[in-house]
């Protein structure tokens, strides 16, 4: 491999959330919700979910069907042991990226929801912000910020929890380096105003003051 073999960037990737993000959420969560933290669960059946206030999130894997022959592809892995580890470990994501000539990625979420949608199970609104902020921090220096460089760093915007606290974390999210926020393209689904009208205007100029993208995927 040349340096000049490595020329892709590739803007529509997804990271299967490792079962290590269930520490991280455990070590960072404020101390009142750490019993709290998401988690995996492997069920008696043999697969694998994501745990959050209760509930199960079984399609953690989306399609993450790199590495398995073509026959089985349309059919969603049910357990990490189903899953490339390219997929979910940082290290051998490298090892890929190295492979496929892709110089540089940008990662969306999987199980969370392309907004954080996910994390809202109740009306533990506080909770909510806390998960979201904390999954960010994650994404920033757990994941991308091993390998500084081979990847775009982008932050859930957490919508869900109004143009305000959106426009917040935006600018938090810059002022650690990262200027690519990921919303849901439907906000109405979960509650949230559509985003033409204007209620959302605090948040568009936090991303216009701060130099960045607002990503809809």
């Amino acid at each position: 491999m040349q340096l000049e073999d490595m020329i892709l960037i590739s803007v529509d990737d997804h990271v299967v959330e490792p079962p290590s993000l269930g520490d991280f959420f455990r070590e960072n969560l404020p101390a009142k919700f750490k019993d709290r933290a998401p988690k995996v669960i492997r069920r008696a059946d043999g697969t694998d979910a994501w745990s959050i206030e209760g509930q199960e999130v079984a399609t953690f894997g989306l399609n993450a069907v790199q590495g398995r022959p073509p026959e089985n592809w349309g059919s969603d892995p049910s357990s990490f042991d189903q899953v490339r580890p390219g997929c979910y470990d940082v290290h051998e994501r490298i090892r890929d990226m190295n492979v496929n000539g892709v110089l540089a990625s940008i990662n969306f979420p999987s199980w969370p929801g392309l907004g954080g949608q996910f994390f809202l199970k109740n009306d533990d609104h506080e909770f909510v912000a806390a998960a979201t902020r904390t999954y960010n921090d994650w994404m920033l220096h757990e994941w991308c910020g091993q390998y500084p460089g081979r990847f775009i760093p982008i932050g859930i915007s957490g919508f869900m929890l109004g143009a305000d606290w959106m426009a917040a974390e935006i600018r938090r999210l810059a002022e650690l380096g990262c200027h690519a926020v990921s919303c849901h393209p439907d906000a109405y689904r979960f509650g949230a105003p559509d985003y033409h009208g204007d209620e959302w205007d605090p948040a568009w100029r936090t991303a216009e003051e701060t130099g960045s993208v607002m990503v809809f995927h």
